[in-house]
């Protein structure tokens, strides 16, 4: 299975401005994926798909080919899938071939545990699946503890999904996305229909499990700092890592 990646990372952010580049342990935050992805057994090519001059920059420093997004495709409204296709063409023209798969990372990821690439690689061609995406469990913010408000003034307690539940131990496994990788079938990339926006990720939908804070997903000021304390931590216990994340799947 020949596969593409294909990091994601425009330039645009009005939660945390420049994400992509602000220094994070001794490189820029997009530096980490990067190097995610040359660590992979399984990847046969890496592109980074951007918008800004500054992301492009880091890549071709970190040594990957950069494919230049398009405006159009940089823009709030922008679906993701969208850019990916667009730099999945662009990297098969340049190839002058086709991938079977293509892994989507993150830019704004700086930490996964090692191996999670592969391993929906893994799952990917062992399953004949179309997609796979890693998860972790909501631990604390299950569903069946979460509230709505209700009332004439707003602030009446309801339950968001009816249960009697008391205990955590036995509330019902959920999963939520956490955005480590997304490994997804070349036919289903670029399956689109009108209406369902997840189509490209096909019928046979697997995942991938992953712990707490295994993976990180910076959006705020606050998920930069939970970045930085979590490599800290990983290097004293790590010395000889390099900055790697070693924690195990």
């Amino acid at each position: 299975m020949k596969t593409l990646c294909v990091i994601i990372a425009r330039g645009g952010s009005k939660g945390l401005p420049n994400k992509n580049t602000l220094a994070l342990a001794g490189k820029p935050m997009v530096a980490w994926t990067i190097q995610h992805a040359q660590a992979s057994r399984h990847l046969d090519h890496v592109v980074l798909s951007t918008d800004s001059q500054a992301i492009a920059q880091v890549g071709r420093d970190f040594g990957v080919e950069v494919v230049t997004r398009p405006a159009e495709l940089a823009s709030d409204t922008a679906t993701m899938d969208s850019a990916v296709r667009h730099a999945v063409e662009a990297a098969e023209a340049q190839a002058g071939g086709t991938f079977d798969a293509v892994v989507i990372l993150y830019g704004n990821v700086p930490l996964r545990p090692e191996g999670l690439i592969d391993a929906a690689i893994e799952k990917l061609r062992s399953t004949g699946a179309d997609s796979v995406q890693s998860v972790c469990a909501v631990g604390k913010f299950h569903p069946y503890w979460m509230k709505t408000l209700d009332g004439a003034a707003g602030d009446a307690l309801k339950h968001y999904q009816a249960n009697s539940v008391y205990r955590r131990q036995d509330l019902p496994a959920v999963y939520q996305l956490d955005g480590g990788v997304i490994a997804v079938t070349h036919d289903s990339l670029f399956t689109v229909r009108e209406g369902d926006p997840h189509a490209f990720l096909g019928d046979d939908r697997r995942a991938v499990v992953t712990e707490p804070d295994q993976v990180v997903d910076v959006d705020t000021a606050l998920d930069l700092a939970v970045a930085k304390a979590l490599i800290e931590q990983r290097r004293e216990h790590t010395p000889s890592s390099n900055g790697k994340n070693e924690v195990t799947q």
